[in-house]
């Protein structure tokens, strides 16, 4: 679940410069246009054409506009645009594109996420794997519609499995089968990205499909559905119990700056970015109005709706639905104005999300109102119909690990769409079931602190990369990072991300992510900013 703004930064993943026999050499395969008469089960490929270099012209659809594409198009290399429609069952019209380098294929595959409801084919991040080297693909999921919209959802069961998992696992081997007729060779290795609904589907890959992938790496992970987006009917009427409830985006600025000024010192830096917000103990109390309601200050009913925000959803017993908001990071283009509070309590992402899934997947009424909903009726409900299909919370991952694969999930610390206790829950219970050595050896979670859903927010959010700020090199890397942990054995100690200043005006701070439960931790002298002054540590919190 992300703004076409995430969409678009976190497509930029990294090149792995590497040199296989095909690289240079003529294809061994069939030409492009020929792909066009390959078979493929329950599948056609509709379009194989050759595109000639700086040749591609954006098609007016995409999370990405033709707007923002056209001058990136103009740098992309020749390559092979195959479309392909899928129908594993009676109901599916799965779109899928894959993307072939004409030339110095690096001999991998890379599977590319969706976002929210999906619907769409992006084609930037398409564009910049095969710029980087890589066979590449992308889906609708088996609909089209904005990325907040699932009426598609209601009478068609079959599109919500294929929404839910099969139209990646389609995606995928149809991607392969080209790949080899175009090739001659079947990709060596074959890796996948995805945040949010994203790292839903990577998850998804890892637990239903684990030898599809070799390396996985899952950003925000929105894998239990059906307890996130019940935890929203848990938000939306804290917002609206009463009119006086209702936070406003004005006061938010109010609210972040009370949380730093109570807890940014606490890992001793003062840098408006909590590095563990679990450490935080604010109390919301402490902004109530003295003086008549201001911008400057809470309400009563507007304390009792933000601590039942930070608090996470409950059911009627007391029971945990879903953890809870982390303090922090409030404010900016992808805070809590955008997802939780919005212009108003009903155009939130979090509130449109939920409204779209119960009242068009749930229910399949559009008449459903998220306001007057039974919160436990709710759940059960969307549980017992729908968890088997949507979450993707399976903790055994026996299977992915024999066949070798690696897993790397990351949730930045301050993501207000999806809470980030929820990672540290899941990651909790793969080392129940399979103990905490098993899960080390392929199994790697990075807390970003400061960073918001997939990406922005005070922190570092920039670790995907090419670029001055992020070098090619696997230190500086997550997508190299995991490819150096599949190829040669290397597993990631650490990862140096960075903060980029806006229209890539320069990095502004660099910092270690450290896999959880480490964290950086300031030596105690030299800039801040520099992550060469920060080490990874255990946090005793």
């Amino acid at each position: 679940m992300k703004t076409s703004r995430i969409f678009a930064s976190l497509a930029l993943v990294a090149f792995f410069s590497c040199s296989v026999r095909a690289q240079n050499a003529p294809l061994a395969g069939k030409s492009c246009e020929a792909l066009a008469g390959v078979a493929l089960p329950q599948a056609k490929v509709t379009s194989a054409q050759s595109v000639a270099a700086g040749a591609f012209n954006p098609p007016p659809t995409g999370a990405s506009t033709p707007a923002a594409l056209a001058a990136f198009a103009k740098s992309l290399p020749a390559f092979c645009r195959i479309s392909v429609e899928a129908a594993p069952s009676a109901d599916s019209d799965i779109k899928i594109e894959v993307w072939l380098p004409a030339t110095n294929w690096n001999g991998k595959f890379q599977g590319r996420g969706n976002g929210g409801f999906a619907g769409q084919i992006d084609y930037r991040p398409l564009g910049i794997a095969v710029a980087q080297g890589y066979a590449s693909a992308s889906t609708d999921t088996g609909h089209a519609g904005a990325a907040t919209d699932a009426k598609w959802a209601i009478g068609h069961p079959e599109k919500v499995v294929d929404f839910a998992y099969r139209a990646i696992h389609v995606m995928t081997q149809i991607a392969k089968t080209l790949s080899y007729a175009f090739y001659g060779v079947n990709p060596r290795h074959s890796y996948f990205v995805g945040c949010s609904t994203g790292g839903r589907q990577a998850l998804m890959e890892a637990q239903r499909y684990p030898a599809d992938y070799d390396g996985i790496i899952a950003g925000a992970p929105a894998n239990y559905w059906t307890h996130l987006l019940s935890a929203n009917i848990w938000n939306t009427q804290a917002l609206t119990q009463d009119p006086a409830s209702y936070i406003p985006p004005r006061k938010i600025p109010t609210i972040s700056a009370a949380v730093n000024d109570a807890c940014d010192n606490l890992d001793g830096v003062t840098d408006g970015i909590l590095n563990d917000p679990r450490q935080c103990h604010f109390d919301p109390a402490v902004l109530l109005c003295k003086n008549g309601d201001a911008d400057s200050c809470l309400t009563g009913p507007q304390i009792t709706t933000l601590k039942k925000l930070y608090e996470g959803a409950h059911d009627s017993h007391g029971r945990v639905i879903f953890p809870g908001f982390l303090p922090g990071a409030e404010t900016g283009d992808n805070g809590w104005p955008t997802w939780i509070t919005g212009s108003t309590p009903t155009n939130g992402l979090g509130y449109l999300f939920t409204a779209g899934f119960f009242a068009d997947m749930v229910y399949e009424n559009p008449d459903w109102d998220i306001t007057h909903a039974d919160l436990d009726q709710a759940v059960k409900t969307a549980d017992d119909k729908l968890a088997r299909t949507m979450n993707a919370t399976d903790p055994d991952l026996t299977s992915f690990k024999s066949h070798g694969g690696k897993l790397i999930i990351f949730h930045g610390w301050d993501d207000p769409a999806i809470p980030a206790l929820n990672t540290i829950d899941y990651y909790s219970s793969v080392i129940d079931k399979m103990g905490q050595q098993a899960a080390g050896s392929f199994v790697r979670v990075f807390m970003i602190p400061g960073m918001q859903h997939c990406g922005g927010g005070p922190g570092t959010d920039s670790f995907n990369a090419a670029g001055p700020a992020t070098p090619m090199d696997p230190q500086h890397n997550m997508q190299l990072a995991i490819e150096q942990w599949v190829e040669k054995g290397a597993a990631p100690n650490s990862i140096i991300a960075a903060k980029i200043a806006p229209r890539d005006a320069g990095t502004v701070m660099t910092r270690p992510l450290c896999p959880y439960p480490r964290s950086a931790k300031y030596k105690g002298s030299g800039d801040t900013n520099s992550a060469a002054n920060f080490a990874c540590a255990i946090n005793n919190r």
